[in-house]
């Protein structure tokens, strides 16, 4: 019995030592010959500075610049509708017809009038130089004894009244002016037309009804001049500067750029967020947009800052912090860092690398500290 138990004690003590000798071997020899003599290939990437602008998502909406509804300026029965439901419509482009018989005859009354206030001004100018004329008349005879003191105050008394009375006649003939203007308004308005470039949205009402003065008859959507508006939350808004460029997607997928025209100073107090405009640029064969279409806008989570990045592949993760290999005269030298925000397909680096620093991002997996390298070239 005691036998086998020297036996036994005799083949541990061999497996030890001959664990130990292998051991001295691995430490001796921690990465193969071909690598130790011609080092290990790997790819690098430098440390670089560049900004950070993180982006959310915000959803919102386009909306026309212009749009809302087309009244009639005056009243009169609509005798025909020149426009239908999706037609597009230029400024200036007739939507509907009023009767004009009726403003035509208060234009031609108008006239009339004008023509009468200025035959009198003609009669008023004429009794004014017929009165001056008798006024010169008696001034001319003052050294003479036919001259009448009495006469002569009641000759300037005449010219004064026909004065007044030529300037009255002006003033009827601006009042009557004045009214010939007023009723050809009156009756350019029994023309509806177009206040912008625009599509009909709906009619309001049809031909042979009777339309009061500011009526709707149409609804118009300015399509061509859309804007974006997403209510962004307050927190968000300090990358929001006037000009500045984002990014931005309508619901069919197509994306677009667009520039913040304005920051709306109005708060909802229910949700802490405020309207923001901006102002898109489409492609040129985008599909047809429409008010209230939906449309997602990247806005930056805030200012932009300058920051230090490397490349995510160049991360290994240990248990407690996270490390990389740089690359230090053709050898792997590892360093703990610390890193911050992802930023796409690199990390903010907070400590441990400086700029330029050139970490290895394949081939790390299989280093050892002090490992020679071979850089190789992206294929």
């Amino acid at each position: 019995m005691s036998s086998c138990v020297e036996k036994a004690a005799r083949r541990l003590v061999l497996a030890a030592l001959v664990a130990a000798a292998a051991g001295s071997a691995f430490v001796s020899h921690p990465w193969p010959a071909l690598a130790q003599q011609e080092g290990a290939p790997v790819r690098i990437d430098p440390v670089r500075s560049e900004p950070l602008s993180q982006t959310i998502p915000v959803i919102g909406r386009l909306v026309a610049q212009q749009a809302g509804s087309v009244a009639a300026r005056i009243g009169g029965p609509i005798l025909e509708f020149r426009v239908q439901v999706g037609n597009r419509v230029q400024a200036g482009d007739v939507i509907a017809v009023l009767d004009s018989s009726t403003m035509a005859a208060e234009r031609d009354l108008a006239a009339a009038g004008l023509a009468l206030a200025r035959a009198e001004l003609e009669t008023r100018r004429a009794q004014t130089l017929l009165a001056q004329q008798d006024l010169r008349r008696l001034e001319g005879l003052k050294t003479s004894a036919a001259f009448s003191q009495a006469r002569f105050d009641d000759a300037r008394q005449q010219v004064a009244i026909a004065e007044a009375g030529a300037r009255e006649a002006e003033a009827s003939v601006t009042s009557a002016r004045a009214s010939l203007r007023l009723a050809e308004i009156n009756l350019g308005y029994t023309e509806i037309k177009a206040p912008y470039d625009g599509v009909i949205s709906q009619r309001l009402s049809e031909a042979g009804a009777y339309a009061r003065e500011g009526d709707a008859l149409v609804n118009m959507i300015a399509d061509q001049s859309l804007e974006v508006e997403a209510d962004v939350p307050s927190n968000r808004l300090l990358g929001l500067i006037p000009g500045t460029e984002l990014q931005g997607r309508l619901d069919n997928g197509s994306r677009f750029t667009a520039s913040v025209r304005a920051v709306i100073p109005d708060e909802n107090p229910l949700t802490r967020t405020r309207a923001v405009r901006f102002v898109p640029r489409f492609a040129e064969n985008a599909a047809a947009l429409a008010n209230e279409q939906s449309a997602t806008i990247q806005v930056p989570v805030g200012a932009p800052r300058q920051i230090l990045s490397v490349h995510k592949d160049a991360l290994v993760r240990q248990p407690e912090d996270v490390m990389v290999f740089i690359v230090i005269d053709g050898t792997a030298q590892p360093r703990t860092i610390i890193i911050g925000e992802a930023v796409g397909a690199r990390y903010e680096v907070l400590d441990g690398l400086s700029e330029g620093d050139l970490v290895v991002v394949r081939g790390n997996e299989r280093l050892q500290p002090g490992m020679p390298v071979r850089i190789e070239e992206a294929s």
